[in-house]
Order: structure tokens, then C-alpha cells, then sequence
């Protein structure tokens, strides 16, 4: 079983980090794991800072003793008022980069896990462009959840109740499953666990001279993709969560959509395999397409291999 034992969530004071922070407090809470909130100083133009010192931001460099005191100040309430009555520890630092100085901060601290939220500008569209985020989505060493933009979750709403676990039977959706049995234990809810046959099995064919025999090959590769499954199932899952499996036709992405949306869940998670298919996935595959989409947060699992 997965364990979770120090949960790392970058904040700039804005609302959507403070969402993400929400998120890994009650994540924190479940596994019984430390709570790091993580604010970089940066003097690059763009970046969140408090109000008091937005006109100021850049061109300074590193913070003065009496900015970092009114960083340090903010951020201990920002994150006090965000991460409920979960205890947070909070970290500043001032780095030309911020993603590097993130993970730096993952492998430093040894977190298993980093809760980022999309940036309010232009949400996911932006991410996906360049954003810190997005570099963090591919450079990160452990899982990371993203909270996006529009998740307007309460702050003491938070749950991982229902799940949507996709996957395609490689490691890395393997062991997103781990992680998803894993939540869902921690719940006691709802595990939708899906796989999607985006090429129609009759393409894959050879004809006969009687031709292709259409809903008897639909229904064999509906058959044998259900079979493998529940295949992943360990036996004694279903004594603590309910768990639902679904083959669906269709663009991958677009069938894990409509499935959350369908099923209301709190949360979908979805693996991934090494930097060069994080590359890949960042122009337009599926995966993308997922967190643009989500109405809930996604959590990204590489595979073991990768990490």
C-alpha cells in the first residue's frame, strides 16, 4: 500500500494556491503525513506576492530582513487560515528559478508527494505553455496533484470520495491504481476504474471472405479489457471501497471526462511514464487534455521506474 509520510505544496498567496493547500491539508490529514507550505521568492516580473510588496516585486533580488519578516508573517497565516486545523510548517526561499528551487526542495525535504494549483492568469491553457506548473508537473521527482483553476471546493469540503482511475495496463497506470486503492481505503468511498479502446477493435482485424463480423469483435475486446480489469483488483479491496469497472469507445480524455462528470467524483488519477513521454504529454496527449478538462483535481503518478 502507498505511504505518504511529508505532503510539499508551493503557495503565492493567491486563491488558487490556496485551494491546492486545502487540498494537501486534508491529504496530510489521512495519511497522518507532515505538511510543508512553500513559498519562492522570485524578482522576475509576474509572479504573486503579497499586496503590501506587489509594486515593489521587481528588481529587487533577494528580499531585505524586513521583507522577509513580512513574508514569513504572511505566509505562516496564509497557510494557518488555508490548511485549517492541520499543522503546517512553512518554508521561504529566494531563487532566480522557481522550479528548480522546488524541486530541490522535494529531494531536500524527501516529500512524497507535491499539491500545486494552476495560476489564476490564464489557468491550465497557460500552464501547459510554460508556466512554473507545468515545469513542475514534468520535472518532479514524486506524484503531483493539480488543483485546477475553476475547483471551487470549500476549504473544509474536501474529500477524495469518489475516484476515476484510468488506465491503459502499463507500469505507470499500474501503479496510479496503487494510489488511487490507496485513497480510496483512506475514504472509504467510490473507486471508478476504467479503461478506454480509442482504436475500434474491428480496425485491428485481418477480414475473412465473410468479411468482419463487427459486434462479435466488440463484444470479445469489451469481454477480455473488462476481465483484465478486474484483474488488478486485489481481493480485499472490495472490503473497504466500492469499486465499479467501466470499458468505454472513444477519444480517451473525452470518455475519462465525461466519466468524472458523470459520476461527480472528487478526484481522477492518471499515470504517466518517463520525462520523454512527460514531453509528449504536455503538447497534447490525452493526459493534457485530462487536467485542461477537469472540474476536480488530477493526480499524476509516474511510474517507479521513472522516478
Amino acid at each position: 500500500m502507498i505511504k505518504v509520510t511529508h505532503v510539499l505544496c508551493p503557495v503565492d498567496f493567491s486563491p488558487f494556491s490556496a485551494r491546492a493547500l486545502a487540498h494537501a491539508a486534508a491529504l496530510a490529514r489521512w495519511y497522518n503525513a507532515r505538511l510543508t507550505a512553500l513559498h519562492v521568492w522570485t524578482d522576475l516580473v509576474g509572479f504573486d506576492v503579497i499586496p503590501s510588496l506587489r509594486e515593489h516585486a521587481a528588481g529587487l533580488g533577494a528580499p531585505s530582513e524586513d521583507m522577509r519578516q513580512t513574508l514569513e508573517q504572511e505566509l505562516r497565516r496564509f497557510s494557518e487560515r488555508n490548511a485549517g486545523v492541520f499543522p503546517v510548517t512553512t518554508v521561504l526561499s529566494d531563487a532566480p528559478n522557481v522550479e528548480k528551487e522546488v524541486v530541490s526542495q522535494i529531494a531536500a525535504s524527501h516529500a512524497d508527494l507535491l499539491v500545486i494549483g494552476s495560476h489564476g492568469r490564464s489557468g491550465f491553457e497557460r500552464m501547459l505553455l510554460g508556466s512554473v506548473a507545468e515545469k513542475l508537473v514534468r520535472r518532479a521527482p514524486c506524484p503531483v496533484m493539480v488543483v485546477p483553476a475553476h475547483d471551487d471546493t470549500p476549504p473544509g469540503e474536501v474529500r477524495f470520495k469518489r475516484i476515476v482511475c484510468p488506465v491503459d495496463f502499463s507500469a505507470s497506470s499500474c501503479h496510479a491504481l496503487e494510489f488511487a486503492l490507496s485513497l480510496v481505503e483512506e475514504a472509504d468511498g467510490h473507486l471508478s476504474l476504467a479503461t478506454v479502446l480509442e482504436i475500434p477493435p474491428e480496425l485491428q482485424e485481418v477480414p475473412t471472405r465473410d468479411g468482419i463480423d463487427v459486434p462479435r469483435v466488440r463484444a470479445e475486446a469489451a469481454a477480455k479489457a473488462l476481465a483484465r480489469l478486474r484483474a488488478l483488483i486485489p481481493p480485499e479491496a472490495h472490503a473497504y471501497c466500492s469499486i465499479e469497472t467501466d470499458v468505454l469507445d472513444g477519444k480517451a480524455y473525452r470518455e475519462i471526462l465525461r466519466l468524472a462528470g458523470d459520476r461527480g467524483v472528487d478526484l481522477i488519477v492518471m499515470g504517466v511514464s518517463g520525462h520523454g513521454a512527460l514531453d509528449r504529454w504536455v503538447f497534447g496527449s490525452n493526459t493534457a487534455s485530462v487536467i485542461r478538462g477537469s472540474r476536480c483535481p488530477v493526480l499524476i503518478v509516474r511510474d517507479r521506474s521513472d522516478v
